[in-house]
C-alpha cells in the first residue's frame, strides 16, 4: 500500500510537494481552494505547471484533492447549492491540470429530510459537475461519520448515488473513523470481512479508489467525526494492520488525516503504518 498524508498547499502551490517529499509521502491529499471560503482561489498556471513537475520527479503518486468543507449537494438553499457545484467544477478542473486522481468530497446534510427526498438533487449536481469538467479526474465520494444528518454514513446511500448517476468516473474513497464512527465494527477481523461484504454489495470494490486511515477518537457508533493518531484512538494498530496488508485493499493508496497530538507528527504516524505492511 502506497501511504502518505493531506499536506499543506499554503505559500505557493507547488511547494506542497516539497513538504510531501520530506515527509516521505508516497502520494497525498490537498486543497486547492481554502477550505472555509466559496470563491476559488487563483492558482497561476505556472505553480500548477510547476507542481505536476515536481510531483512527477518526486514520484507522488496519486495526488487527490480534497474539496472545500461547505458542499451540500442536498441543499435547499440556492446559493449554496449552486456555490457547492461551481467549487466541485473547479476543483475539477484543477485537479485535471495537476495530472490528480480526482476530487474527494462529502456530499453535504439532509437537514434532517428522508435521504431518499433528496436523492434526485444530489444526483443532477453529480451530472452537472461531471458534464462541465475535463475529462480524466475522477469524482471521489467519501463516506461519513453521520452527525448532523451528513449523507454517506450507510454504503447504501452512496451505492444509490453511484448507480442514479450512471458514470464510471464517480468513485469511493473509504474514510476508516468515519465507518467505524458510522456503525461499522473494522476493529475485528469479523467486523472488517463485514464491512467490505456491504461495501461490495451496495457499491462493488471496483469502485474503491483509495482509504483515508484515521484512528477514531469516539468510539464504535458515536456518530461523531473527530480523528486519533494512528494507535491511539478507539480503532487500535491491529486493526490498520489488518487494512494495510488486506488483499482486497492492499493495492489502494492510504492517506492520514491525523490530528498529530502531544508531539506526535505525519512522519510519525507514517512510519507506524509502514510498520505493520508486511
Amino acid at each position: 500500500m502506497r501511504l502518505g498524508a493531506h499536506v499543506s498547499t499554503a505559500e505557493k502551490f507547488s511547494l506542497s510537494i516539497d513538504r510531501a517529499v520530506e515527509q516521505g509521502c508516497e502520494c497525498i491529499q490537498i486543497f486547492a481552494n481554502p477550505p472555509q471560503r466559496w470563491n476559488p482561489l487563483v492558482i497561476p498556471e505556472s505553480e500548477l505547471k510547476l507542481f505536476k513537475e515536481k510531483k512527477e520527479k518526486a514520484g507522488i503518486d496519486p495526488v487527490v484533492i480534497h474539496s472545500i468543507y461547505l458542499i451540500n449537494l442536498a441543499s435547499e438553499n440556492p446559493y449554496f447549492y449552486e456555490q457547492s457545484i461551481k467549487s466541485l467544477i473547479d476543483d475539477m478542473k484543477k485537479a485535471s491540470m495537476i495530472g490528480a486522481l480526482g476530487v474527494n468530497t462529502h456530499l453535504g446534510s439532509t437537514k434532517g429530510r428522508d435521504f431518499k427526498d433528496v436523492l434526485t438533487k444530489i444526483v443532477l449536481a453529480i451530472k452537472d459537475i461531471l458534464a462541465a469538467s475535463p475529462d480524466g479526474p475522477y469524482f471521489i465520494l467519501e463516506n461519513s461519520a453521520g452527525a448532523g444528518h451528513i449523507i454517506g454514513s450507510k454504503f447504501s446511500e452512496i451505492g444509490e448515488i453511484i448507480k442514479a448517476v450512471h458514470s464510471d468516473r464517480v468513485k469511493v474513497c473509504l474514510d476508516t473513523a468515519h465507518s467505524f464512527e458510522s456503525g461499522y465494527n473494522l476493529k475485528t477481523a469479523e467486523g472488517l470481512e463485514s464491512a467490505l461484504d456491504e461495501f461490495e454489495k451496495e457499491i462493488g470494490l471496483e469502485k474503491l479508489v483509495c482509504l483515508h486511515l484515521n484512528d477514531s477518537k469516539t468510539p464504535l457508533g458515536s456518530n461523531r467525526d473527530l480523528h486519533a493518531d494512528i494507535g491511539r484512538g478507539e480503532i487500535g494498530l491491529e486493526t490498520f494492520r489488518r487494512i494495510v496488508n488486506h488483499p482486497k485493499l492492499k493495492h489502494l493508496s492510504g492517506i492520514i488525516e491525523t490530528p498529530n497530538l502531544k508531539g506526535r507528527s505525519d512522519i510519525d504516524d507514517l512510519k507506524i503504518l509502514r510498520g505493520l505492511v508486511k
